[in-house]
């Protein structure tokens, strides 16, 4: 990010390059029912290996309107994302999130959330939308896509400064904090599983080291 006027230039240099694999996530960390991680398990091993395709013809519009009201709750996914996942949350007019606290689940930090200010806090695609029309959703009908991106399974409200280091990478390219990985490893297999995307062999061999922290 750049500086504009006495806002701060911050950035995240990604999880440390010291880290093992073999860490365990620390105290403070969510840890995954037994039970989630064997099935993320089972699911990983189900998923179709295949290799990553071209990007031709891809574009976010080919993924339908974006933060569509799929529950037909009134309000919108961004919105409903947010409110799910930040806290301290304060609205406007029952749906409009206006403020509220995110704990980074990729990167570990507290970010505050002012509507004033939207890229400091976005909505991630847990697998990329970009990366899902290479592995095969270019071939979907356009209501497939658009539910697929629109789709609580595969959203998250993230950091944007990881998020936009994340960009459409999978997991073999790009990895969250030590903490997270557990946790980002069976929602990643979750959603391929539930839309029957393959995975490239590295992003398989990546995610059973995700598991393995668990």
């Amino acid at each position: 990010m750049t500086s504009t006027g006495c806002q701060v230039d911050v950035r995240w240099s990604g999880p440390s390059s010291s880290e093992r694999p073999s860490e365990r996530p620390s105290s403070g960390a969510s840890r995954p029912a037994e039970r989630d991680v064997a099935k993320a398990r089972d699911d990983l091993a189900a998923l179709r290996v295949a290799p990553e395709g071209d990007g031709d013809g891809y574009s976010r519009e080919r993924f339908g309107g974006r933060w569509k009201d799929i529950d037909r709750n009134g309000c919108d996914q961004r919105n409903d994302i947010l409110a799910r996942d930040l806290r301290q949350v304060r609205k406007r007019d029952d749906c409009v999130v206006t403020s509220g606290r995110l704990h980074d689940p990729y990167s570990g930090r507290d970010i505050a959330f002012d509507r004033s200010k939207p890229a400091e806090v976005q909505i991630d695609h847990v697998y990329p939308l970009a990366l899902a029309w290479r592995m095969g959703a270019s071939r979907w009908s356009a209501d497939r896509r658009e539910r697929f991106a629109n789709d609580p399974d595969n959203l998250l409200a993230v950091w944007g400064v990881p998020n936009r280091q994340k960009s459409d990478s999978g997991p073999a390219e790009w990895q969250p904090a030590a903490a997270f990985r557990c946790e980002y490893g069976i929602r990643y297999i979750a959603v391929a599983r539930k839309y029957a995307l393959p995975v490239t062999r590295a992003d398989r061999d990546a995610l059973r080291g995700f598991l393995d922290r668990c």
